[in-house]
């Protein structure tokens, strides 16, 4: 999630498209949001990983 976030930012910074730019950045935020949280032990939704 978090890789496709910054594929997405570059995408958008290099074409000037500001949704791909937008939704880059909450892909990111939310990919590392998740990333934390499974790194500190806990579950999100049931599971041990979102993935």
């Amino acid at each position: 999630m978090i890789i496709a976030g910054v594929l997405l930012l570059l995408i958008g910074l290099l074409t000037g498209v500001s949704i791909l730019w937008t939704v880059g950045v909450i892909l990111v935020v939310v990919g590392a949001i998740l990333w934390i949280l499974g790194a500190a032990g806990r579950e999100i939704g049931g599971r041990r990983h979102y993935y």
